[in-house]
Parts: C-alpha cells; structure tokens; sequence
C-alpha cells in the first residue's frame, strides 16, 4: 500500500500523486517498478556502433508448433539433404522449410482432418498413396524416431550429427524401404517428408517456409499478383518482383 506522508511545514507545497510516482516508483504486488530501484530492474541499453548495420528483425513466425526441439533438429537437417543449398540459393535450411512442416503438423493437415479415417483399410494402389490409421503427426514422430535410431545404430550418431554424406545414406535407406518398420513403411515416411519440404521451400512465406520469397525469387516466380493482364501481349518473358499474400492487405 502506499501511503503519501503529509508535509511537515504547512508553507510547502503538498506532494502529488504524479510527482510522487514519478520521483520514487510505484509498487504494483511487491513490484517495484521506475526509480532507482527499477532501473535495475531494465535491461540496459546497448548503443549502436558507428556504422554498423542494423540488427535484422525477429521472424516470430520460425516458432515452434508441434516438434520438440530434438525432432526439430531432425526435420531441419533431413529437409537440407533434401533440398540443399547451391549456387543457386539457399536450401531448405535458410527457407525455413521445417518450419513449415512443423505449422503444417500442428493444423488440419497433420490431423488428417479432411479426409475418411475409418477402417476397414483395404490394400490400394500405388499411386492412391498411404491409407491407414495413422495420422500425419503420427507418422512423423515414428518416422523421426526411427531415422535417429538408425543412425544410431549403423554409425553411432544421431541423424543431425552425421556428415552430409552419411546423411544421404540414411536418407536412401528410407527411400528404398532398406530399413524396415513395423508401424509404416519407411518409403511412406521419406515420402511424405519430401513432399512436404518442396512444398515448404515454394509455400507462400505465410505458412512459415519461403523465407523472404527466396524460394520464388530462384525459380523467377512472380507469386501471387493481382493480375497478368498488362503482360497478355507481351511477347517476351517479363521478369516481375514476386508478391505474398501478405502484400495484398494494404
């Protein structure tokens, strides 16, 4: 509770309520805040260096939705191999394609929640893709557990900690059903997880992939445009900066 003592000397002027606040802190649930006591309480500030370059802004998008930390590890190397960075561009990593598969994970498309789920499950064709039980969500987190263990077991490290060459190797064993599974097929999985990082590499950046249009500007896609009809006559091919869903809201 803060009290506000009465002045001694009935010629001075009674304190206020501002000045008070303002000059010894206030004290919320035994915080105190403003003062001396809490500018301790304040991360100082560090001035910027002359002619340094300004800190890039946060993407609070890159969060995590659904992955644990060590899955996230998993994804974020497996999606490299994958689609890895050349001299043409940044690879999956830099996209930030595992974050898109981590939001993906954590919606509707990692509940399977638009499509029939009920058995009986009868064997399909190839080309129908997986039918079962699982959901997608299930079937990562057995798929991630299963790349680690394999690592593990054929050379001592887990998935994020092997070279890009052992890498690739794990990753072909999946890919050819060399590693065998007792809840899935190991192809369904590798399949699954390519699928989902070129869609996370070429996603509008909304979704949490395609950082910085990176992946469009390589491929000289123009994104998503209101319209082409000032380019239908045009005979040769016009090279446009490419908009996001994003760039539509102003």
């Amino acid at each position: 509770m803060v009290i506000l003592a009465e002045a001694n000397n009935t010629n001075e002027r009674p304190v206020s309520r501002r000045n008070f606040l303002k000059n010894s802190g206030l004290v919320l649930g035994g915080l105190v805040v403003g003062g001396v006591a809490g500018s301790l309480l304040r991360r100082p500030e560090t001035p910027p260096q002359p002619g340094a370059a300004p800190a890039p802004a946060a993407d609070y998008n890159q969060a995590l939705m659904f992955f644990t930390p060590e899955q996230f590890k998993v994804v974020d190397a497996a999606c490299e191999r994958i689609f890895p960075e050349d001299e043409l561009g940044p690879g999956a990593k830099a996209l930030g394609a595992a974050y898109f598969i981590d939001h993906q994970l954590a919606g509707d498309w990692g509940f399977n929640a638009r499509e029939y789920m009920q058995a009986p499950f009868y064997p399909g064709e190839i080309t129908q893709g997986y039918q079962g039980r699982l959901k997608r969500r299930e079937i990562f987190d057995i798929g991630l557990q299963e790349m680690n263990n394999y690592s593990n077991s054929t050379h001592g490290k887990r998935f994020y900690e092997l070279p890009p060459e052992q890498q690739d190797a794990v990753l072909k064993a999946f890919e050819t059903d060399e590693v065998k599974l007792t809840t899935i097929s190991a192809s369904t999985f590798f399949n699954m997880l390519r699928a989902s990082t070129i869609e996370g590499v070429y996603a509008d950046p909304l979704y949490g992939g395609n950082k910085n249009m990176d992946g469009w500007k390589m491929k000289n896609f123009p994104g998503n445009q209101m319209t082409y009809t000032q380019l239908i006559d045009k005979p040769e091919f016009v090279k446009m900066a490419p908009l996001s869903l994003r760039d539509h809201q102003h």
